[in-house]
């Protein structure tokens, strides 16, 4: 079974049947790959330029890192981290598609007043009773990723009978509140390294086809993850190529968006996998 291959972004429709890159700008002191931490207005229109340039479709502005163990902030705090930049990326660049990586409803709210046109839920709503409504209120894409507990928690809650079993239900469920609530653009992140152990992750992206099932575009985020990264007893710094390989994979298995860090390359890997099919 194929995926919907598009998503309306503010009237504008995006065709996701070739595939598209999102680059990751994280506006936080403590991301786990060095990199990708931006706290400086100018060095965000700097970031921002450079994957619009390499052929990013789409920013990821964050404000919370999510990284496994990190530190709690206020709602406070991550909507005074992430409204300034999207609102300077959407002056500087108003063609963009700004996507807004959190939990929070109220921080997706006021970051889609301030140009963003993406939701993107590490908990699918499941860490904020509201996020659904508010989603379905805006009239934005959603894009929902599957974990368990919180980032502080999630590393101890990777037991399960049958994780791909239970995923599709977790997907299911979420589709079916979503339908209800009449949201209708929905995208699925399997959520790799969030309640999962790298050799859960491996066998997930693996069998990532069998989520075609659910008839929404997928994305994959493995970039500079640990699963490349202590696999090959590496630093994150030290984990493009590895990304590069597994990126290719999930192409070849029908992603829809590569979340990365690295653009260029990405996007390298989108061509020549489609010049092959």
């Amino acid at each position: 079974m194929s995926s919907k291959h598009t998503i309306n972004i503010r009237g504008e429709i995006v065709d996701l049947s070739s595939p598209k890159v999102m680059g990751i700008i994280n506006v936080t002191p403590d991301s786990f790959f060095s990199g990708s931490r931006k706290e400086v207005t100018d060095d965000i229109l700097e970031t921002a330029e450079m994957m619009l340039s390499e052929g990013a479709t789409f920013l990821d502005i964050g404000g919370y890192s999510s990284r496994p163990g990190a530190e709690d902030i206020s709602i406070e705090d991550e909507i005074a981290r992430v409204v300034n930049p999207i609102e300077a990326i959407k002056k500087q660049f108003p063609e963009s598609f700004i996507s807004i990586d959190t939990f929070r409803s109220e921080v997706a709210k006021r970051a889609v007043d301030a140009g963003a046109a993406i939701v993107n839920d590490i908990s699918a709503g499941h860490l904020d009773e509201n996020m659904l409504p508010c989603v379905a209120e805006m009239g934005v894409p959603y894009i929902a990723m599957h974990m368990r507990g919180t980032p502080q928690t999630m590393k101890s809650k990777v037991d399960y009978e049958d994780i791909l079993l239970e995923m599709m239900k977790y997907f299911s469920t979420t589709l079916d509140h979503c339908n209800h609530l009449g949201i209708k653009d929905v995208l699925i992140d399997p959520g790799f390294g969030f309640a999962k152990t790298a050799e859960q992750s491996f066998d997930l992206l693996n069998r990532l086809d069998h989520f075609h099932h659910l008839n929404r575009p997928l994305l994959v985020g493995v970039s500079r993850k640990s699963m490349i990264y202590r696999t090959l007893n590496l630093t994150a710094e030290e984990a493009l190529n590895g990304t590069s390989v597994l990126n290719t994979v999930a192409l070849f298995k029908g992603a829809a968006i590569l979340r990365v860090h690295d653009v260029k390359e990405a996007v390298e890997a989108v061509k020549l996998i489609s010049q092959l099919n």
